[in-house]
């Protein structure tokens, strides 16, 4: 069985499967914690808690969610710079990755009022649902410059293939996470606030790992010539569009998801919990591909660096197989075993009862999804941003829009979930059409 492998997948597949597994237990940290949060509120007796943090979540999602650019792009320029054997660019990546993240946090948490206000002006739900979502996020808020500094640092750790110390980053953010949201909700009975505290105190304990472990891996000698890099206008500016076209990719993403949770707000509490659960588990499964889709990208950016553009479809093609296996055991697990599942996240029947109606819609989202991941894992991996940028655009405004409109004219929430597998199925036709139509770019010289 070996031995029918082809020899160019032998040459990365063990170093594929063992990035794999740690980027993919790293990445579901994330989600794991965010069910935490929702699981603990869930079996609350006042239901407002629960839907007030799903609510307060939207204004994250477009705060958290879309800046992983950051991660993305320190990752394609790390990698690139390790396969061009480039040590001073390794740290120039990070010192320059982590200025913008820093910019962009001190300007968020400046602007947080105006933007708490505009985002519960726009996002509909009960008044008392309102008050225990801002109350999530007026505590959450001041987590920002940690997990954007985060964003950075594993970006950077996994474009180094350091996924060790990735993952003791994310265990020991969200591993917190779980122990501060059962003594701030359970113990001391902070509700929604307490989630945002949980969530924002565990941030900072991941930052500190990864600074440590930051000290103790990079060659000091260096930090000197790579500090006197940083500004360098052309380098910054290449940066800046690499990052500027992730961005919009994150940002309809996002938004698409952020709407797709409003728009259940409009259809009523019970929808909104339903909906903001089951999206949950769908997060689960995006973030675990998204390990795979993470090792896809290192490797890719790699072997771009070094030259040895031949290895990079084998390791997309290994991806998308790994990646469906992943996906499909998610959906398959809530459509077969759904009273199990449910249980774990609330123990309001009428909530759990919804649930049910929509569970198979996981089946080809979920599926869709991964193999569009990892082709923008491919893309990003060679730094063509604007692939990504201009296959999420068609995905929101050809995909999901359309649908999302007719789910609100008809106030129905199967065509929701249609809007988003729509979503995903546009951008993986326009990213498949890329890739077949588009010739493999030559390597290019890493910026420093």
């Amino acid at each position: 069985m070996v031995s029918a492998i082809p020899a160019s997948y032998k040459s990365f597949l063990p170093r594929f499967y063992r990035l794999s597994v740690v980027g993919m237990f790293s990445n579901m940290m994330v989600p794991l914690a965010g069910l935490c949060d929702t699981a603990f509120l869930g079996h609350l007796s006042d239901i407002h808690y629960l839907a007030g943090v799903i609510l307060g979540s939207i204004l994250f999602d477009y705060l958290y969610r879309i800046l992983k650019f950051l991660r993305n792009s320190t990752n394609a320029l790390t990698a690139q710079a390790v396969g061009a054997d480039d040590s001073t660019g390794v740290l120039v990546a990070v010192l320059r990755c982590g200025l913008v993240a820093v910019a962009i946090a001190s300007l968020i948490l400046l602007l947080q009022y105006p933007v708490q206000q505009l985002g519960f002006t726009i996002l509909s739900g009960a008044p008392e649902t309102e008050q225990a979502g801002i109350a999530y996020f007026n505590a959450r808020i001041w987590g920002a410059p940690a997990v954007l500094l985060n964003f950075v640092l594993i970006g950077w750790f996994l474009g180094r293939e350091k996924n060790g110390v990735v993952f003791f980053i994310s265990l020991m953010a969200n591993g917190s996470n779980v122990l501060l949201d059962y003594l701030m909700i359970n113990r001391w009975g902070w509700e929604s606030a307490g989630a945002g505290l949980a969530t924002a105190f565990s941030q900072y304990l991941g930052l500190l790992v990864g600074l440590v472990a930051v000290g103790l891996t990079i060659d000091w000698s260096l930090v000197g010539k790579a500090m006197a890099q940083v500004m360098d206008r052309q380098a910054l500016t290449s940066t800046l569009i690499l990052k500027g076209n992730i961005l919009v990719r994150f940002l309809a993403l996002i938004s698409a998801y952020s709407i797709f949770t409003n728009l259940s707000a409009t259809f009523g509490t019970i929808s909104l919990a339903e909906n903001g659960l089951l999206l949950q588990i769908a997060l689960l499964s995006q973030f675990t591909v998204q390990g795979v889709g993470m090792t896809a990208q290192t490797l890719i950016g790699n072997f771009n660096g070094k030259g040895q553009t031949d290895q990079c479809l084998p390791v997309l093609k290994t991806a998308i197989i790994s990646s469906l296996v992943i996906s499909l055991g998610f959906a398959l697990s809530v459509v077969v075993f759904p009273e199990t599942m449910f249980s774990l996240l609330t123990s309001h029947q009428d909530v759990s009862q919804a649930m049910g109606s929509y569970a198979a819609w996981l089946v080809p989202l979920l599926s869709i999804t991964s193999v569009a991941f990892m082709l923008e894992g491919y893309f990003i991996g060679l730094k063509e941003g604007a692939v990504l940028r201009n296959g999420a655009l068609l995905g929101f405004g050809l995909g999901f829009a359309p649908l999302a409109m007719l789910a609100v004219y008809l106030q129905n929430s199967y065509l929701l979930w249609t809007a988003l597998t729509a979503y995903m199925a546009v951008l993986m036709l326009f990213l498949v059409y890329k890739l077949v139509k588009t010739p493999l770019a030559e390597p290019t010289a890493i910026s420093s």
